[in-house]
């Protein structure tokens, strides 16, 4: 498997997993996805299914992620994913449970049994193990620049910390996360652990994570690598999860006649990209909904056809934090695939149409009108109101208490269930101890705190502050890394 960038000309190169895994974005500031997706046949699922029940979540990962992997041999696989997806990091012995939400004809997939209690944990798990295994391969070292709206940054840093040759500078957009999501990674004081506070919103933080990726000379003397959803291994963990959801709501036998349709809760659209590979390689997804909040960049996209990324200053601070995102960085994947995969095409798009017009329209065009017959795509959107009444509703009526992001989720699955047949799947992303003031206000009361988390906010805590500038990162970074730590 070679895997090639979303904005290649016709005699690029092609690039290994295993160096792609170091590599994060591409040179060309594109990034990177497989020559081709392979596919799972009916048989393919039904051993995947006797796979998830008899061996367990870790084997049906590995099953899966071997057909885009030729570079590690099976038995390592099998061994880093054992590590990955085991308990106690994982609160609960199925990995990623999906149950009925009590009282509705819905359901929730679990994702948020990991150490950190979102479900960035099923990739960083993964991600952790892999950058590892690699480095320790090849005698190298890594210095990881990420990004966080919220749970990337707490999920990356549990996953790396301590880990030879790899250190880790995140950075927060100052003041716009919650004091839980502060403490979980604030609180960590590893050495490989580098926090940053920046003064701007989340996509001035991914910003800064491209403009480091864009100094090549830069990022070779530091060894930088990503853990943002830039990096494709985040996506294929992802996509493990999605195959994980359909064997578990399905029944033995089903074939691509059952369809289960998913509801995503998405800002940077890493998420819901993974559910578009899956449903690409064959796996009977049905309807894939994106569901956004105020920041509604993606909605107006499936809705208009047009795609027009806010400014810092029009990007709103809301009480789904994660998704106060108006860059979506992985949406250049799937309009990738989209056009054709014309690198060409993208690049006029992402890198010229972006820069000079701050947008670009595809209604009117064949590829839009392909949108929900051929991708299986549409979207909604929710606001703060609307949270809080999903959230109390949803507790009363069903006993289960949600995110304000899984929250979104909710409220767009209910108001999009009659264009859908069959299952309907909300992709849980958080537990909702991240968010106890939104909880308090919807609900009179505050979230319960798992034991792992008690105390968390009254911990020292390290963080520097940062402006919004990529040369100071570049200083903080040659201050801060210790080569080949």
């Amino acid at each position: 498997m070679r895997y090639i960038s979303t904005r290649r000309g016709p005699d690029a190169p092609t690039r290994s997993f295993s160096d792609i895994l170091l590599e994060g974005l591409a040179p060309d500031g594109g990034l990177y996805l497989p020559e081709e997706y392979p596919t799972l046949s009916a048989s393919n699922l039904d051993e995947l299914r006797i796979v998830l029940r008899e061996e367990g979540y870790a084997a049906m990962a590995a099953g899966i992620i071997s057909l885009f992997v030729d570079d590690i041999p099976a038995d390592d696989l099998c061994a880093i994913t054992a590590r990955a997806y085991s308990t106690p990091s994982f609160s609960d012995p199925q990995i990623v449970p999906v149950d009925a939400l009590e009282g509705t004809d819905l359901h929730i997939a679990h994702l948020s049994n990991g150490p950190t209690a979102a479900f960035k944990d099923m990739a960083m798990q993964l991600l952790g193990e892999l950058f590892e295994y690699e480095l320790t391969r090849r005698g190298d070292w890594l210095t990881i620049v990420g990004a966080t709206s919220g749970d990337t940054g707490s999920s990356a840093e549990y996953a790396l910390r301590g880990r030879p040759g790899l250190s880790v500078v995140m950075l927060t957009p100052a003041g716009r996360m919650t004091a839980f999501q502060r403490a979980q990674m604030f609180s960590l004081l590893d050495d490989n652990i580098v926090n940053v506070a920046v003064d701007g919103v989340f996509d001035d933080c991914q910003d800064l994570v491209k403009a480091i990726n864009m100094d090549a000379d830069f990022k070779a003397t530091w060894h930088v690598g990503a853990v943002n959803s830039i990096n494709w291994a985040r996506l294929l963990a992802q996509v493990c999860y999605y195959v994980a959801t359909w064997l578990r709501v399905t029944e033995e036998g089903a074939d691509a006649s059952s369809k289960v349709s998913v509801v995503v809760p998405s800002g940077n659209f890493g998420n819901v990209c993974a559910a578009h590979i899956a449903r690409q390689m064959g796996v009977p997804l049905g309807t894939l909904v994106v569901a956004t909040n105020e920041n509604d960049v993606l909605d107006e996209f499936f809705r208009t056809g047009v795609y027009r990324p806010r400014s810092s200053a029009d990007t709103l601070a809301t009480s789904s934090p994660s998704m106060d995102i108006s860059k979506a960085s992985n949406f250049e994947r799937f309009i990738f695939d989209l056009l054709g995969r014309d690198g060409d095409a993208t690049r006029a798009l992402f890198d010229e149409a972006l820069a000079r017009d701050g947008s670009f329209d595809l209604s009117g065009t064949p590829e839009f009108a392909a949108l929900r017959d051929t991708y299986g795509f549409i979207s909604g959107t929710s606001t703060h109101a609307d949270r809080l009444a999903e959230i109390a509703r949803t507790e009363q009526e069903s006993g289960y208490l949600l995110d304000p992001h899984t929250a979104d989720g909710v409220h767009v699955a209910r108001a999009v269930r009659s264009q859908i047949e069959g299952p309907l799947v909300v992709m849980e992303t958080a537990l909702p101890v991240k968010f106890a003031d939104t909880i308090l206000e919807a609900t009179g009361h505050l979230p319960p705190v798992p034991e792992r988390f008690q105390g968390i906010e009254g911990r020292e805590e390290r963080v520097t502050p940062l402006a919004n500038s990529a040369e100071d990162l570049k200083a903080l970074i040659a201050e801060r890394v210790r080569p080949g730590a």
